[in-house]
């Protein structure tokens, strides 16, 4: 990764919050807030104009919300992560999010510690997801009767043990712990797995190995 700092932009309703946010971000050596907005009524300008790595999004906001930001930064911008900030467990707009194409979610009752590392999970790749969400977005997917079985998806055990334990929101480095492998060879088998599901992240890869019951 770039060793320039990870460039942040928070969409928040709380001008409380957006400034705490703020100074969070900029207090940390590995990032730089590029800008605060209300809500998404202009969410692709804002992006444009900030052209950040990683969006801090609340969900709950008036206008346009989070939901609906993020799938327009998806559409227009599918390079930039957008993490999600959630005041409750809430199965519904969890599952709406990831399926939006969100990165990570993450409780805004989380320490700065945790909040900081998320941001940078998320730039580097990483589910950002606390257990209990993940939890949740499991338990979502089991309510939810979505199949797209008309694509033969070949993965080999490796693989799909690999993908498995990104379900269960672990990290690069806890996958590797677990399956005893190098850093290096977690990130080729899930290279081969982003090619192989024809998606970009690991929420992505978390939605189509749930709606197609690949694990």
């Amino acid at each position: 990764m770039s060793s320039l700092p990870i460039k942040v932009t928070v969409f928040d309703d709380n001008a409380y919050r957006r400034e705490s946010l703020s100074m969070l971000i900029n207090s940390s050596p590995k990032m730089t807030c590029a800008g605060t907005f209300f809500d998404c009524s202009n969410v692709i300008a804002d992006v444009r104009k900030t052209a950040p790595d990683v969006v801090l999004m609340d969900i709950d906001m008036p206008n346009v919300n989070g939901i609906e930001g993020v799938k327009l930064i998806s559409i227009n911008f599918p390079k930039v992560q957008v993490l999600m900030q959630t005041v409750f467990e809430d199965d519904d707009k969890i599952f709406a999010s990831i399926c939006a194409g969100a990165s990570g979610y993450i409780l805004k009752k989380s320490t700065p510690v945790q909040l900081l590392q998320a941001v940078e999970d998320v730039y580097n790749g990483d589910a950002a997801m606390t257990a209990s969400i993940a939890r949740k977005v499991l338990t979502a997917f089991q309510k939810n009767v979505f199949y797209e079985n008309n694509q033969e998806i070949s993965l080999t055990p490796r693989e799909k043990e690999v993908l498995g334990f990104l379900v269960k929101g672990y990290s690069h480095k806890m996958v590797a712990s677990a399956c005893t492998l190098s850093i290096h060879t977690v990130n080729t088998h899930i290279k081969k797995i982003y090619e192989k599901l024809q998606v970009n992240s690991v929420a992505e890869a978390v939605v189509k190995a749930l709606n197609q019951k690949l694990i």
